[in-house]
Protein backbone atom coordinates (compact mmCIF):
# COMPACT_ATOMS: atom_id res chain seq x y z
CA UNK A 1 0.00 0.00 0.00
CA UNK A 2 1.12 3.55 -0.71
CA UNK A 3 0.54 5.73 2.34
CA UNK A 4 0.70 9.45 1.54
CA UNK A 5 1.28 11.97 4.33
CA UNK A 6 -1.56 14.50 4.36
CA UNK A 7 0.60 17.56 3.55
CA UNK A 8 2.24 15.69 0.68
CA UNK A 9 -1.15 14.84 -0.78
CA UNK A 10 -2.23 18.49 -0.49
CA UNK A 11 0.97 19.62 -2.20
CA UNK A 12 0.51 17.21 -5.15
CA UNK A 13 -3.14 18.16 -5.63
CA UNK A 14 -2.32 21.87 -5.53
CA UNK A 15 0.49 21.34 -8.06
CA UNK A 16 -1.90 19.46 -10.38
CA UNK A 17 -4.60 22.13 -10.18
CA UNK A 18 -2.17 25.04 -10.58
CA UNK A 19 -0.49 23.41 -13.60
CA UNK A 20 -3.83 22.86 -15.37
CA UNK A 21 -4.31 22.63 -18.34
CA UNK A 22 -0.75 21.26 -18.54
CA UNK A 23 0.49 18.10 -16.85
CA UNK A 24 2.49 18.57 -13.68
CA UNK A 25 5.11 16.16 -12.38
CA UNK A 26 7.26 15.54 -9.34
CA UNK A 27 8.98 13.00 -7.12
CA UNK A 28 7.81 11.19 -4.00
CA UNK A 29 10.23 10.33 -1.19
CA UNK A 30 9.88 8.40 2.02
CA UNK A 31 10.46 4.93 3.38
CA UNK A 32 9.37 1.33 2.99
CA UNK A 33 8.23 -0.91 5.82
CA UNK A 34 7.25 -4.44 4.90
CA UNK A 35 4.75 -4.08 2.03
CA UNK A 36 3.90 -0.44 2.80
CA UNK A 37 5.48 2.65 1.26
CA UNK A 38 5.23 5.91 3.23
CA UNK A 39 5.41 9.16 1.25
CA UNK A 40 6.79 11.79 3.63
CA UNK A 41 8.14 14.34 1.12
CA UNK A 42 7.33 15.41 -2.42
CA UNK A 43 9.23 17.67 -4.77
CA UNK A 44 7.76 19.30 -7.82
CA UNK A 45 9.86 19.41 -10.99
CA UNK A 46 9.38 21.22 -14.26
CA UNK A 47 7.57 19.36 -17.01
CA UNK A 48 10.44 19.23 -19.51
CA UNK A 49 8.30 17.92 -22.38
CA UNK A 50 8.88 19.79 -25.63
CA UNK A 51 5.66 20.91 -27.26
CA UNK A 52 2.22 19.99 -25.93
CA UNK A 53 2.39 19.61 -22.15
CA UNK A 54 -1.37 19.11 -21.95
CA UNK A 55 -1.08 15.45 -22.97
CA UNK A 56 2.42 14.42 -21.88
CA UNK A 57 5.04 15.03 -19.24
CA UNK A 58 8.75 14.42 -19.21
CA UNK A 59 11.26 14.63 -16.41
CA UNK A 60 14.74 15.73 -17.43
CA UNK A 61 17.55 13.27 -16.64
CA UNK A 62 19.27 15.90 -14.51
CA UNK A 63 16.12 16.14 -12.36
CA UNK A 64 16.17 12.35 -11.82
CA UNK A 65 19.82 12.60 -10.81
CA UNK A 66 19.05 15.44 -8.38
CA UNK A 67 16.15 13.44 -6.90
CA UNK A 68 18.40 10.44 -6.30
CA UNK A 69 21.05 12.67 -4.70
CA UNK A 70 18.39 14.33 -2.51
CA UNK A 71 17.15 10.94 -1.33
CA UNK A 72 20.66 9.80 -0.42
CA UNK A 73 21.54 13.07 1.32
CA UNK A 74 18.33 12.97 3.38
CA UNK A 75 18.28 9.24 4.17
CA UNK A 76 15.09 8.77 2.15
CA UNK A 77 13.97 6.36 -0.54
CA UNK A 78 12.92 7.69 -3.93
CA UNK A 79 9.55 5.94 -4.08
CA UNK A 80 8.24 7.19 -7.38
CA UNK A 81 6.75 9.89 -9.53
CA UNK A 82 3.47 11.76 -9.54
CA UNK A 83 1.89 13.53 -12.48
CA UNK A 84 -1.48 14.87 -13.54
CA UNK A 85 -3.93 13.98 -16.28
CA UNK A 86 -5.79 17.18 -17.27
CA UNK A 87 -9.38 16.39 -18.28
CA UNK A 88 -8.64 12.65 -18.29
CA UNK A 89 -9.09 9.89 -15.69
CA UNK A 90 -6.26 8.86 -13.35
CA UNK A 91 -5.55 5.76 -15.41
CA UNK A 92 -2.02 4.97 -16.55
CA UNK A 93 -1.54 5.27 -20.29
CA UNK A 94 0.58 3.12 -22.58
CA UNK A 95 3.07 6.00 -22.73
CA UNK A 96 3.21 5.98 -18.90
CA UNK A 97 3.82 2.22 -18.92
CA UNK A 98 6.60 2.35 -21.50
CA UNK A 99 8.52 4.94 -19.46
CA UNK A 100 7.91 3.24 -16.10
CA UNK A 101 10.52 1.64 -13.86
CA UNK A 102 9.72 -1.54 -11.89
CA UNK A 103 10.40 -0.21 -8.38
CA UNK A 104 8.48 3.09 -8.61
CA UNK A 105 4.96 3.96 -7.60
CA UNK A 106 3.24 6.13 -10.21
CA UNK A 107 0.61 8.43 -8.77
CA UNK A 108 -1.74 9.99 -11.30
CA UNK A 109 -3.96 12.91 -10.38
CA UNK A 110 -7.00 13.56 -12.54
CA UNK A 111 -7.92 17.26 -12.85
CA UNK A 112 -11.21 18.03 -14.58
CA UNK A 113 -11.69 21.63 -15.72
CA UNK A 114 -9.03 22.80 -13.25
CA UNK A 115 -10.42 20.94 -10.22
CA UNK A 116 -9.05 17.76 -8.61
CA UNK A 117 -11.18 14.74 -9.49
CA UNK A 118 -9.36 11.56 -8.40
CA UNK A 119 -5.98 10.14 -7.44
CA UNK A 120 -4.68 6.64 -8.15
CA UNK A 121 -1.36 4.87 -7.91
CA UNK A 122 0.06 2.25 -10.26
CA UNK A 123 3.03 -0.16 -10.12
CA UNK A 124 4.48 -2.46 -12.72
CA UNK A 125 4.02 -6.18 -12.20
CA UNK A 126 6.39 -8.95 -13.33
CA UNK A 127 4.89 -8.83 -16.84
CA UNK A 128 5.69 -5.09 -17.09
CA UNK A 129 1.99 -4.21 -16.91
CA UNK A 130 0.48 -1.68 -14.53
CA UNK A 131 -1.53 -2.84 -11.54
CA UNK A 132 -3.48 -0.48 -9.32
CA UNK A 133 -1.73 0.15 -6.00
CA UNK A 134 -3.96 0.90 -2.98
CA UNK A 135 -3.52 4.38 -1.47
CA UNK A 136 -4.09 5.55 2.10
CA UNK A 137 -4.27 9.32 2.54
CA UNK A 138 -4.37 10.17 6.22
CA UNK A 139 -0.85 9.27 7.34
CA UNK A 140 0.69 11.93 9.59
CA UNK A 141 4.48 12.04 9.60
CA UNK A 142 6.31 11.06 12.80
CA UNK A 143 9.23 13.37 11.93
Amino acid sequence: MLIIEKDCRRYMLRDAEQSFPDECCGFMFGREEDEDRYVTEVRQVENAKEGDKRRRFEIAPVDYMRAEQYAIANNLTLLGVYHSHPNHPAIASETDRQAAQPFFSYVIISVMNGVFSEIRSWRLNEDHLFEKEPIAHEFISQA
